[in-house]
């Protein structure tokens, strides 16, 4: 009965009972991302300050005027900027590898998981995770770059052909191929992670291996799973442009602010329900049962009866010897 449950409604029950991590990771997203940008927006404060280009800016976000200001000679060059965004980048990186196994601890704790533990879990398992993203990296890499250069190659015999459908047709159906395939390696490792963690597995090449065989063992359910959270994403990210389009005026900075991140918040909870579902099916398929051992009342001996005749028994204590 326990496999018959959806992974959707089991990963969806998982992250509501543990909402907090949504927040913490938007905080450390926010923080990380106004420092990463506090460079260039000291050079574009110090810039504006003396142009006429600030006038155009004052009162709403103008991308024509943001290229003409970066094209000006006085404002300088970026690359000091962009290289402080890249390290945050980084630094926001080894901050998920450090703080997910907890996330995943988290979900898969009957009760609320106490902040030692949580951080215990983080520390144990940071070397480890590193060593999957590194592996999830150089394999989605290589897979990524195959389909796209396969794609290519498609897409220019198409070219040469004569019905004119037959590009835009390829395109799509290849697109979705190659989002299909890279959701399957995403489920992968996210089972191996899952299993690394759950399972306190040293070795990450046997969780490699164990999320690899359940990916196939399952995949029309994992998948489907993932794919409908992705849609959910996808239509959160469009209606949101929708509404900033239609209710936030180009001269209100504040309602585009909060209206942008506001989306950021709502975008971060199918990426958690992706990591809830891996749990959920970790803990459905994965875990090794316990067989239970049927109980087996210990043997009663019999009474011991002596053969001694009770008068050949004395009664009184032998007398005691005087010193």
């Amino acid at each position: 009965m326990a496999e018959r449950q959806s992974l959707l409604a089991g990963g969806w029950r998982r992250v509501a009972h543990n909402k907090r991590y949504i927040i913490w990771f938007y905080v450390l997203n926010l923080a990380l991302a106004g420092l990463g940008s506090a460079s260039f927006s000291s050079q574009a404060h110090d810039y504006l300050d003396h142009s006429l280009l600030s006038e155009r800016l004052l009162h709403g976000f103008d991308l024509d005027v943001l290229f003409e200001m970066l094209n000006q000679p006085e404002f300088g060059p970026t690359h000091a900027s962009s290289v402080a965004s890249l390290y945050f980048v980084l630094l926001f990186f080894i901050a998920t590898a450090l703080f997910l196994p907890g996330v995943l601890q988290g979900y898969a704790s009957t009760y609320r998981l106490p902040r030692e533990d949580f951080f215990r879990a983080c520390g144990r398992n940071l070397w480890r995770f590193i060593r999957l993203l590194i592996g999830a990296g150089i394999v989605m890499g290589a897979v990524a770059a195959s389909l796209f250069g396969l794609q290519d190659a498609l897409l220019k015999k198409a070219a040469e052909s004569s019905n004119e459908l037959l590009p835009p047709e390829l395109q799509f159906a290849s697109l979705l191929l190659i989002f299909l395939v890279m959701s399957m390696l995403r489920i992968w490792f996210d089972l191996a992670e899952a299993d690394t963690v759950l399972s306190d597995q040293r070795a990450v090449r046997k969780s490699i291996g164990l999320g690899f065989r359940h990916t196939w063992r399952n995949l029309g359910r994992l998948l489907g799973s993932y794919v409908v959270t992705t849609i959910l994403a996808a239509l959160v990210l469009l209606l949101g442009l929708l509404a900033w389009i239609k209710f936030v005026p180009s001269s209100s900075v504040t309602g585009a602010m909060v209206l942008s991140q506001l989306i950021l918040l709502l975008l971060l909870i199918p990426r958690f329900w992706q990591r809830g579902i891996a749990v959920d099916y970790y803990l459905q398929n994965m875990v090794e049962p316990v067989a239970n051992q049927p109980f087996m009342p210990s043997p009663v001996s019999p009474p011991v009866v002596s053969d001694v005749p009770s008068t050949l028994i004395s009664s009184t204590p032998p007398e005691t010897q005087g010193a």
